[in-house]
């Protein structure tokens, strides 16, 4: 079964949901605002796809950052210390699929990886 990352309240992560609720697509959530994200899951992640992809840098979590903390994050170490500390600054939702890292809502990749099931 596929393990959804997210926030259940992020606009992003309902209509993600919606989807695949809408296509039968099963799927376990994970809140990592409520649950965490494990170290090692985000240096898979960082290293699938980089930290500057896997670091939500255009959300509020990121703009509240002052200067001096978001010149910190520089590498993926730091910027895992950042993501367990802030789990809202990742991006929203994640999901693994054929080792591929997916992050964020597009209708179309969904469809091109679950196909039309309903």
């Amino acid at each position: 079964m596929m393990k959804l990352y997210g926030i259940p309240n992020c606009d992003t992560v309902k209509k993600a949901r919606t989807w695949l609720d809408a296509h039968d697509v099963d799927y376990e959530f994970h809140d990592y605002k409520k649950q965490g994200v494990d170290a090692v899951v985000l240096a898979k992640w960082m290293t699938k796809a980089g930290w500057e992809s896997v670091i939500n840098r255009k959300g509020q979590t990121w703009r509240k950052l002052s200067d001096a903390e978001k010149a910190q994050i520089t590498d993926d170490a730091s910027a895992i210390q950042l993501a367990r500390d802030k789990p809202s600054v990742i991006k929203r939702p994640a999901f693994e699929h054929k080792g591929k890292l997916i992050l964020g809502f597009n209708e179309t990749e969904y469809q091109n990886i679950f196909g039309e099931k309903s």
